[in-house]
């Protein structure tokens, strides 16, 4: 799962980490499921200096219409507090005025870094900032690697991630969830490529990049032993350090598909001329998910942000910030708490 966000997973070095997809993985509290590739960025405040210097925001014209802004001057979509949900916020969460978030920084539109190298910027930290204002609370962003929000959420580091995480039936066990973005993965290829990947057929033999431990993989794998089962050759799967190292990986023919969050995919082939989608999954595949701000279990957090997830969807800021990165179609029409107790019933 957007699916999905960052990892610095076991991909070793900058080159590439190869083996076939088969065998089971490492458990959930280990390396958990959802993947947006990147590196770690430091600081959580955009760039005041940007605007009063005169310098205009920094954009990439795609051709689906978006004027993707990425430079630190964002000038987010912000929200009113609403009085009633802040004083909803646990003691122990607000009490000094913050709400410290987790993301993983490196996808864009995402969650990535801004032309400095340093602001994290992107879809899931408008999100983010929404809430924050609703709950009256300061929005302190925290970049970690994939495979350390986990941990770092259990003990209380983190108060919540927003970072395309998906809702799955091993991290309701830990986590409590407010879901705000459909949950898909995207097949990209060259494009010259003539793939049509809708199931396992469709990858056998094929090299195919993802990160480790992500919903990605879990599907490639069950897709592998479809077609082992077939007695057809499996895939191939390939680990890289970085994004960069993806992408060129895939652009110069070491590899044959990457499997990336939808939006990513999307954006790469609106805006650069030798990428297209060539396939578009559930992240929860064969089931269906969605992308949500995931909490510690039991601590009042969850149901509070889903609150204030409605409630910028009722006043159109919601849907103000998925229009300017690109993402009114992954649009949820409420916002809804998934915990462990509730999960099989969605």
């Amino acid at each position: 799962m957007a699916f999905f966000s960052t990892r610095a997973s076991t991909r070793a070095g900058s080159g590439a980490s190869v083996r076939p997809l088969t065998g089971t993985r490492r458990s959930f509290a280990a390396l958990p499921a959802v993947v947006l590739l990147g590196t770690a960025a430091l600081t959580a405040c955009s760039d005041p200096g940007a605007a009063a210097n005169g310098e205009q925001p920094e954009t990439t014209a795609a051709r689906n219409g978006v004027a993707y802004n990425t430079s630190p001057d964002q000038q987010r979509v912000r929200a009113q507090k609403d009085a009633a949900l802040a004083a909803k916020v646990p003691e122990l969460i607000g009490r000094d005025g913050k709400l410290t978030v987790a993301t993983t920084a490196g996808s864009i539109p995402l969650s990535f870094h801004a032309t400095d190298d340093k602001t994290p910027i992107g879809s899931e930290l408008d999100i983010a900032q929404l809430v924050a204002d609703k709950l009256g609370l300061e929005l302190d962003i925290q970049v970690t690697s994939w495979e350390n929000w986990p941990l770092k959420t259990q003990s209380g580091d983190f108060e919540a991630v927003f970072s395309n995480v998906g809702v799955n039936k091993d991290r309701v066990k830990l986590f409590d969830f407010a879901s705000y973005r459909a949950a898909y993965m995207g097949f990209e290829a060259k494009k010259s490529a003539s793939y049509d990947i809708k199931g396992a057929d469709d990858i056998s033999g094929l090299r195919v990049s993802v990160g480790s431990g992500t919903n990605q993989e879990k599907i490639l794998l069950a897709w592998n032993k479809e077609l082992e089962g077939k007695g057809k050759p499996p895939a191939v799967l390939q680990y890289y350090s970085s994004d960069a190292d993806t992408i060129l990986a895939l652009s110069s023919g070491r590899t044959d598909l990457n499997i990336a969050p939808y939006p990513s995919t999307v954006y790469r082939e609106n805006t650069r001329d030798d990428l297209k989608v060539v396939g578009k999954v559930n992240a929860g595949w064969p089931s269906e998910t969605l992308v949500a701000a995931t909490t510690l279990k039991g601590n009042g957090l969850a149901p509070v942000i889903t609150e204030a997830l409605n409630s910028a969807i009722k006043d159109g800021s919601y849907a103000e910030v998925l229009e300017r990165w690109g993402l009114s179609g992954e649009a949820l029409p409420e916002s809804k708490t998934i915990t462990e107790a509730t999960f099989g019933s969605r």
